[in-house]
């Protein structure tokens, strides 16, 4: 049986992710599909436009076997992190090969540059920067690309060209990218040609900012020390921008060479969740996969599966437990109470099997 995994946020899903399953499943000819994919908050420091339950039923109604969830801490970090946990993931869950979107479509080129180690780079310089460095001009997807080729061992790796640019932000009329969509989504536009998701009240980080300001400018540094990802003497940047009266201002006074827009909002993403280092220090590496959705093949193959499946809440190990239920109020607390109080049950329910 041959087992393929892919690496997703789906924010939101669209159609360009159905014509991914589609191809993956051609190009791979795998017997069963799982998709490792982010939570409620993801890589680029943003919480998802809408829930990971509703993300990951329909990527099972479109062509997944199996959703599994990379942990909050792990989706909230740079795409070495990223990606180097969502290997291990679909590697534990039994994964003989995966499949990524690339705008080079290069595989060889990928694994070549892959192998080049960036220790040496000056720590001040960002990571976009730091990749230039090395590799010159890159895309988002070939920098996952990179990463995911760095920790794929032992699986397989394939490729599929990406059919739009990561950033583009003009709607196409079939496929567009999560970028544009969610910009739309912004201006109230109808996305429904892009996405087959019903999209209602959609959460952005500048919703978030009025909590955000709030504890930058009342808590002291020496504790925002304390968090993850305050390093550096950042915190005293944010404090001082927090003064900005909008999210917008407030991210284009703290983005600079050294810090990306993602490294900024990742920072404030673990701020709201008040993570600290002595927590993410003291992680195990998972054992386990935290099961979200599947299709009847999929919940076949959870009776072999190769791990420890999660499919209650509580037995999830308790130091991702808490990080999970902590993110899980932070997304619902800018909903209504209905939506809260359903946000918070949905965290402890079992998977969706479809």
């Amino acid at each position: 049986m041959k087992i393929c995994g892919i690496v997703c946020e789906y924010n939101p899903f669209h159609n360009g992710h159905i014509y991914h399953i589609q191809k993956t499943k051609e190009i791979t000819k795998c017997d069963l599909l799982i998709a490792v994919m982010s939570p409620n908050f993801v890589q680029r420091g943003e919480p998802a436009v809408v829930s990971k339950w509703e993300r990951a039923k329909c990527a099972v109604v479109h062509g997944v076997d199996l959703v599994i969830e990379l942990p909050f801490i792990y989706a909230t970090q740079s795409a070495q992190n990223f990606a180097k946990l969502a290997m291990h993931l679909l590697a534990l869950a039994g994964c003989d090969c995966f499949c990524f979107g690339s705008e080079s479509n290069s595989l060889d080129e990928l694994i070549r540059l892959s192998k080049i180690e960036l220790p040496s780079l000056d720590k001040t310089i960002a990571p976009v920067q730091s990749y230039e460095k090395v590799y010159g001009k890159m895309n988002p997807n070939d920098i996952l690309g990179i990463n995911y080729l760095k920790y794929c061992h032992p699986m397989t790796p394939y490729c599929i060209k990406r059919s739009n640019h990561y950033f583009d932000e003009e709607m196409e009329d079939h496929i567009s990218s999560a970028t544009s969509i969610r910009k739309a989504l912004r201006s109230n536009l109808d996305v429904k040609k892009a996405t087959p998701m019903e999209i209602h009240d959609p959460l952005f980080i500048e919703d978030f900012y009025p909590l955000i300001q709030s504890l930058l400018l009342t808590l002291s540094p020496s504790y925002l020390q304390t968090l993850f990802l305050m390093d550096e003497g950042i915190e005293n940047l944010l404090i001082k921008n927090a003064q900005c009266t909008s999210f917008h201002d407030f991210l284009n006074q703290s983005v600079s060479k050294k810090y990306t827009q993602s490294r900024i909002q990742r920072t404030c993403i673990h701020l709201l969740n008040q993570t600290t280092k002595k927590q993410v220090n003291e992680l195990p590496i998972p054992n386990y996969v935290r099961v979200l959705a599947a299709n009847e093949a999929g919940k076949k193959y959870l009776k072999t599966i190769p791990c420890t499946v999660a499919s209650r809440f509580n037995q999830i190990p308790k130091a991702y437990r808490d990080m999970e239920m902590k993110a899980a109020y932070v997304y619902a607390s800018m909903k209504s109470e209905e939506k809260r109080k359903k946000c918070k049950e949905e965290e402890l329910q079992p998977p969706i099997f479809l």
